[in-house]
């Protein structure tokens, strides 16, 4: 599993255009998933680059900024801690029609600009 920066890079790039498309297609609250998930692959790919060895299997966007020893502006970690709070029932959901009302489109629209945000701080981090 083992990959080099830039590959995670790139598939942080293609998590977030996935998130474009569902948010285009009307699927909000995966498109927040996919959102968290393309930040997850950019911050180990700070962690590789960083510490030259694999990055730990976590989802947790928090541990891997703690372990990056990244200090993040406030609104990088207002973001950063929203995604990681939701990280899961955006995964596994208990009530689609609870899920579908709250993750409405304003909403995700800000979100996803935001996720690009971090993105791009991230990889300044590089």
């Amino acid at each position: 599993m083992s990959k080099d920066p830039a590959e995670w890079l790139k598939q942080a790039d293609y998590d977030f255009e996935t998130a474009e498309s569902l948010f285009q297609s009307g699927r909000y609250f995966y498109a927040v998933f996919m959102c968290h998930l393309a930040i997850e692959k950019a911050l180990k790919a700070v962690y590789l680059n960083r510490l030259q060895k694999e990055p730990p299997k976590t989802h947790n966007l928090l541990y891997l900024m703690e372990t990056n020893n990244i200090q993040a502006p406030e609104n990088i970690n207002t973001i950063i801690f929203f995604l990681n709070r939701v990280s899961i029932p955006t995964r596994y959901p208990d009530d689609l029609a609870k899920m579908l009302r709250e993750y409405n489109k304003d909403e995700i629209r800000n979100l996803l600009d935001q996720a690009r945000e971090v993105i791009l701080w991230i990889k300044e981090k590089l």
